[in-house]
């Protein structure tokens, strides 16, 4: 029987070693495996891929690693086949002990999307640890009169194996006076008593040797040997008797060292040194002679090492008792070990996404963690809280597992960073806590368009500036980071598509400097505006826009510019004088203008020479030319003035003009000519024929120049327009009414208005007629359209011109100036 019996141990044995890859799949999410200790490093587990249903390659693309709960991982997972492998070999023994089954727990993450699989491995016990005995030769002293039956308590092996591996059976080798049986400790290994089957005799044989075999189920099993020595002792007839057979005892794990455990008392019926009792602590397991120890007097039990109720329940405590004759008898304490909440909550993050983008929904998942108390009888519930308020909450999944997910919107711009401590707190008593740190990163999306700092800006340029001169410069702001806050400038084109803003004005797309590509001409363009984009670099680019406005500040560039009387070097420009003319008589009004503006086309007039300083004078303001005395006899008769014309720019900017002024008896004598008054003058009355003459060829100058001057205003008009295109910028406010001095106010005219002089013959005094416009529409080459001159408009020269007469004695002065 117990042939075959050892044989169908075998036999299971062996068939639980040859399941090395037992897969199963536990409730919903956890995945089981089995494999025996002592595989070597690379055997092969099992295929995870397939066992979570998904294809080759899929863990290699979503990341796919192991975690495990403990400080070690000891398997390893090839990603791209989805095999699980073992990373180094395997010691069942110091992975669990005597724990059975040992199980190592650890978990698969995949991200994209972020999930977890609990997975376990049960490592299967294998016969590679023999049974050993602490005390290789213990020593058991017998009185010769024990009674027949006498049981004697003996070490117990310890074999690391567990199950079937482990202890089985203990055998004696063959003599006349004991015999072995095997017992079970509540907690603990099998241990052998020697049973007397014969009774000693001292006088016979004083000391028997025994030999002890501790044999386990392994399969070939294995085996460990103790000697004993058996010492045959006087008569002593009396052996202690404890006052029960069982000591119950509770104590707390938390109780220091030396605390008292439990107090055993025996008696002994023998007088003298028979009766004096010792205790001892015999044939205990190694565990219990480190936590505990007895006093050999008292028989108090104390504590020698800590307790631990998460590692050892209970403890069956053998207490022997020994008289002064070698008598010996045995008791129990069984210690009960008190669980008390020593241990805090543990706290293990598997994963953490990080940095998690700004724009994630809430219910995002960041962080994946366990929560383990030890304390499972009195640590009661464990909560998982935050020690401030944050955009996150915490869910469980299952089991002690949870999740960490976002409760709300994030804004980087705001927060970029969050340090999440995970309080866990059981609650007791006494309550114990643990914490745990989690930094979450927050990056950036863009989310935020650049932002100018103003909406709109005024920039100013100095005409006839250079090329490609800076003018100014816009600036954004994006509160994005990266790409997402670059920012690139442009120029958008005005709502009426014209482009040719872009013809004057460039922007550096890196920094927001404009440029002037042109030179500016402030009679041309006085200000302009365009729309400036920004846009960032972000995937969705975001983009702003702000108006600049450009103004144009004028320079002095222009001179004045002669309208009357005409310079066109063709004929001598004449005005007549009577010499009855008193002191301030008008005698002509030179009229001038100039293209720039403000005080750069402000105008005065002065008197640079003439013939006689002390007759005429020039009005500063307007330019009329006045008679400062009555006119002599002596006076020469022809006087020749230059009048300088300048305006205030900074640097002043002048014209002259050159007039000749008669001095006549009557306007009735056409002096339209006159000789040097140095020469002898002589009197000579032409002919009507030839007055007819000198107006025919007055009359072709006369149209002559005004063809002359329409082409030239045509051209100008022509170029004028060709350049400058923006006209709803460029000439709003080019009025050329504000270009002109007013009359009284700077000297000159409100309007241009060039005149022809003319005479009419035939009078006795030699009057002027009329001064009419013969420029009915003067161009203004910086003007956009033609300036309307009203026909008609006159200058008053003197109240007498209102007769005209015609001589003889004149047609020969007439035919002199011709």
């Amino acid at each position: 029987m117990a042939g075959a019996r050892r044989k169908s141990l075998q036999s299971r044995q062996v068939g639980s070693l040859l399941i090395f890859l037992c897969v199963s799949v536990g409730g919903a999410t956890t995945i089981r495996y089995s494999v025996a200790e002592e595989m070597e490093s690379g055997s092969f587990v099992a295929n995870v891929a397939k066992d979570l249903g998904l294809e080759v390659g899929k863990l290699a693309a979503r990341g796919a690693r192991l975690v495990s709960e403990g400080n070690k991982m000891h398997f390893r997972l090839h990603r791209k086949t989805g095999d699980l492998f073992v990373k180094e070999k395997l010691d069942r023994e110091s992975l669990c002990g005597k724990a059975d089954p040992c199980v190592l727990h650890f978990e698969i993450i995949l991200v994209e999307p972020l999930q977890s699989f609990r997975a376990e491995v049960r490592v299967f016990d294998i016969n590679d640890n023999a049974p050993v005995f602490l005390n290789k030769e213990p020593l058991l002293k017998i009185p010769e009169s024990t009674p027949l039956g006498s049981r004697f308590p003996l070490q117990s092996a310890q074999d690391l194996d567990v199950g079937l591996n482990g202890l089985q059976n203990y055998t004696l080798s063959a003599n006349g006076y004991f015999h072995l049986h095997t017992r079970f400790r509540s907690h603990g290994p099998k241990y052998a008593e020697l049973v007397l089957n014969k009774p000693l005799d001292r006088e016979e044989q004083p000391e028997v040797n025994l030999t002890i075999t501790a044999v386990d189920g392994g399969s070939p099993p294995k085996s460990g040997t103790a000697h004993i020595r058996v010492v045959v002792l006087d008569v002593n007839d009396h052996v202690p008797q404890f006052s029960r057979p069982v000591y119950p005892a509770q104590v707390s794990e938390n109780s220091p060292n030396g605390s008292l455990v439990a107090t055993v008392t025996a008696m002994d019926l023998d007088e003298g040194t028979n009766k004096a009792i010792t205790y001892s602590l015999a044939q205990n397991p190694e565990a219990i002679l480190k936590t505990f120890q007895i006093d050999s007097q008292t028989g108090e039990v104390r504590l020698r090492g800590p307790l631990d109720f998460e590692d050892i329940e209970t403890y069956d405590i053998d207490i022997q008792a020994t008289d002064g004759g070698g008598l010996s008898a045995h008791s129990k304490v069984l210690v009960e070990v008190v669980d008390v909440n020593d241990n805090p909550p543990e706290v293990m993050v598997f994963s953490v996404f990080s940095p998690l983008p700004e724009d994630s929904p809430p219910q995002t998942v960041v962080a994946l963690f366990t929560i383990r108390d030890r304390d499972i009888q009195v640590g009661g519930k464990i909560t998982c809280f935050f020690r401030e308020d944050l955009p996150f909450v915490i869910k469980p999944t299952f089991g002690n597992s949870y999740s960490l997910v976002t409760d709300r919107s994030l804004d980087r711009e705001e927060v970029s960073g969050y340090n999440i401590t995970l309080v866990a707190m059981d609650t007791g008593p006494p309550s114990l806590s643990a914490e745990t740190m989690i930094e979450v990163l927050i990056s950036d999306v863009n989310d935020n368009p650049p932002i100018f700092r103003e909406d709109s800006y005024i920039l100013t340029v100095r005409e006839n500036n250079s090329p490609a001169v800076f003018i100014g410069q816009v600036h954004a702001e994006d509160l994005d980071l990266g790409e997402n806050a670059q920012i690139t400038y442009s120029l958008l084109p005005p709502k009426n598509g014209d482009l040719s803003v872009f013809a004057y004005i460039s922007i550096n797309s890196d920094n927001g400097k404009l440029y002037a590509l042109r030179t500016m001409d402030y009679e041309a363009i006085q200000d302009f505006q365009f729309v400036v984009k920004a846009t960032d670099g972000g995937f969705l680019s975001l983009n702003s826009q702000a108006t600049v406005r450009v103004v144009v500040l004028d320079d002095n560039d222009n001179r004045p510019m002669i309208l009357y009387p005409q310079q066109n070097g063709t004929l001598p420009c004449n005005d007549l004088v009577p010499r009855s003319a008193e002191a301030g008589y008008l005698v002509t009004k030179v009229v001038a203008v100039d293209g720039d503006s403000g005080q750069n086309s402000w105008l005065s007039y002065h008197l640079l020479k003439a013939t006689d300083l002390g007759l005429f004078c020039v009005q500063r303001q307007n330019g009329e030319i006045r008679t400062l005395r009555q006119i002599s006899e002596r006076d020469p008769m022809m006087q020749k003035l230059i009048i300088l014309v300048q305006d205030h720019g900074q640097p002043a900017l002048s014209t002259t003009v050159s007039l000749n002024i008669l001095l006549v008896d009557g306007f009735s004598e056409p002096y339209l000519q006159f000789q040097d008054p140095t020469k002898h003058s002589r009197k000579v009355n032409p002919s009507t024929k030839y007055l007819v003459i000198s107006l025919a060829i007055l009359s072709f100058l006369f149209l002559l120049s005004v063809t002359v001057i329409f082409i030239i205003h045509v051209y100008q008009k022509i170029k004028y327009r060709e350049k400058f295109t923006i006209q709803e910028h460029f000439y709003d406010d080019c009025n050329f009414s504000n270009n002109l001095v007013q009359g009284q106010g700077n000297g000159s005219l409100s309007q241009p208005c060039p005149y022809e002089m003319c005479s009419a013959t035939g009078t006795g005094n030699s009057e002027f007629h009329s001064l009419k416009c013969f420029m009915p529409n003067f161009p203004f080459p910086h003007a956009t359209g033609e300036i309307k001159m009203e026909a008609g408009s006159s200058l008053p020269l003197n109240s007498e011109r209102n007769k005209s007469r015609r001589s003889e004695g004149h047609d020969q002065v007439s035919d002199d100036y011709m």
